[in-house]
């Protein structure tokens, strides 16, 4: 490796003087014009990682997801088209952070000595960014470390995030028995539209779906999907709003996935007629969230949790249909966030395992490859199901023995190749519910009637110093300070199936206090004593 190479690179893009930069569940996001210097050393680890993998495609994804449109982020995605392992995550963080060009040449060389990777050997990465105007210096600042360090590289432009973690499976699994899917956007097209068609098994969609794109990069390439989705075999009716990529101001603003969870009503800016059903993607297209609004019965959510429960249903039907339920474990993984009546419904009705684990897509998809097939989504609509490789295959080889065996048998062969199980990805999961609708002949709220929430609040309390809130049991009671859940626990006690959490925010000096109980009053009544709670131990 030439040294003045690198430092000549580097130089071009330095970081931002004392500031302090670490890698989180998103990677590193924050105000785009922090981020030049980063997207440059990302580039440095990206580099790093392909070559202890023995020159495996590493993927580089630029976005900020629901974030305001100045913002951006960086982030590394491994060669199964899952999150960087977690060890690289203290990596990075510590590249990144090298104040000059000359200790940032040192802490790689040493990073790579301490790896024991061979500076001289291949490497391979891909990348792709969403719309934002500020992708296109971060593409050039990422591209400058991988030419200054040898590393050959592929920039699919414009992409969603769910895209760019499929064509990192897809690169390094092409030409093996186990390929996932042609390398190219349009690969991923095909791919989908083939095994929508096929999971539904000659039943059509009915009524018209409205689908906001939070004027972000899933608005184009929804659009493009919808071109090869073949309409009259599926008569799939679709109507895309928000889908304005061109002004960057309204990216985020005021629809899409994370305004209509977080302020429980639709984008203002469109109607829903009473008889369509709606949904909305994130900026980035890897969240979805259903629902409905009309005069009689109002705004009705169908967020994360429900998205869960319908998957792990329907599958686990067809698992039953198929004579497969001695051969394979299917469990669904939920966060503390999910709400209580959703746990019950798939323990009590569907008869399924639930597993917590902490929040954060990185946890949940490792819990869920511990099944053969794994639900997960977090309530904030990210999620998808994870299917073992034994479980395909059964899919695909096992005789049927009666007809019912065989159509079950090959619905879920359909729907192993229409989830995209590298990672959430908002447009295969409305694929996935709009097959599972289309096959139970339900409305939205035919499906809103599987079970009732629990009423639920969510408190931000600012707290002197966050870090002295620590967590155990899947971040759902803490351990530190000493006695504060055991006040929790007290006043738990004196409500109807109730439950509370507080747990330290990841990006702010705060905490989140969640609750939920029988009533509205209570849940709300709840969560402001807990939140005194954590206010008092954190203002000591």
């Amino acid at each position: 490796m030439d040294d003045s190479k690198f430092l000549e690179a580097s130089a071009k893009h330095p970081i931002v003087e004392g500031h302090v930069y670490k890698y989180g569940t998103a990677g590193f996001r924050m105000k785009a014009d922090l981020l030049p210097g980063v997207s440059f050393r990302v580039g440095l680890i990206a580099g790093l990682r392909s070559r202890k993998l023995n020159s495996q495609a590493i993927g580089v994804m630029i976005t900020a997801s629901h974030n305001p449109a100045p913002d951006n982020g960086v982030k590394i995605v491994d060669p199964m088209g899952e999150m960087l392992e977690q060890d690289w995550e203290a990596h990075a963080t510590l590249l990144v952070n090298a104040p000059t060009h000359e200790e940032l040449l040192e802490t790689y060389k040493k990073l790579a000595s301490q790896l024991r990777i061979d500076l001289n050997t291949p490497g391979r990465v891909v990348y792709g960014r969403d719309t934002r105007p500020s992708g296109h210096s971060l593409v050039t600042a990422l591209a400058d470390a991988l030419d200054a360090t040898g590393i050959e590289h592929t920039d699919y432009k414009i992409l969603t995030t769910p895209q760019l973690h499929y064509l990192t499976r897809c690169v390094n699994t092409e030409g093996t028995p186990k390929a996932y899917g042609e390398v190219s956007e349009a690969g991923y097209y095909n791919k989908l539209s083939e095994a929508f068609v096929r999971a539904l098994r000659g039943r059509k969609v009915q009524g018209q779906l409205i689908v906001d794109c939070a004027n972000g990069v899933g608005g184009p390439k929804l659009t493009e999907l919808l071109k090869v989705i073949p309409k009259d075999v599926t008569e799939f009716n679709v109507k895309v709003v928000n889908d304005d990529v061109l002004r960057p101001e309204v990216l985020n603003l005021d629809c899409g996935a994370d305004f209509v969870k977080t302020k429980q009503r639709a984008p203002p800016n469109f109607k829903p007629t009473p008889e369509a059903r709606c949904c909305s993607l994130d900026g980035d297209a890897d969240r979805l969230i259903y629902y409905w609004a009309d005069p009689d019965s109002g705004f009705f959510m169908l967020d994360g949790d429900r998205i869960s429960s319908l998957n792990a249903s329907f599958i686990s039907d067809l698992v039953r249909s198929a004579g497969l339920e001695d051969e394979l474990r299917i469990g669904v993984v939920q966060t503390a966030y999910a709400n209580g009546a959703s746990t019950t419904y798939i323990e009590k009705n569907l008869q399924l395992p639930v597993v917590f684990t902490p929040t954060g897509v990185k946890h949940l998809h490792h819990a869920a490859c511990q099944f053969d097939v794994g639900v997960y989504f977090e309530a904030n609509g990210h999620g998808t199901v994870v299917f073992s490789q034994e479980a395909l295959r059964v899919f695909r080889e096992k005789k049927p023995q009666s007809p019912a065996q065989k159509d079950a048998l090959e619905t879920l062969a359909a729907v192993g190749d229409l989830i995209n199980q590298t990672v959430g990805d908002a447009i295969s999961d409305m694929l996935m519910v709009e097959v599972i609708l289309a096959h139970k002949g339900w409305s939205l709220k035919d499906w809103a009637t599987t079970y009732t929430d629990l009423p639920n609040r969510l408190v931000r309390v600012e707290v002197g110093n966050k870090d002295i809130f620590e967590t155990t049991d899947a971040e759902r009671r803490l351990s530190h300070p000493p006695g504060a859940q055991d006040e929790i626990d007290q006043c738990v006690r004196k409500y109807t199936t109730a439950r509370s959490f507080a747990r330290a925010s990841g990006t702010e000096n705060a905490c989140r206090v969640y609750a939920e109980a029988a009533t509205r009053h209570e849940a709300d009544e709840l969560a402001t004593k807990v939140a005194s709670i954590i206010k008092q131990y954190g203002s000591v």
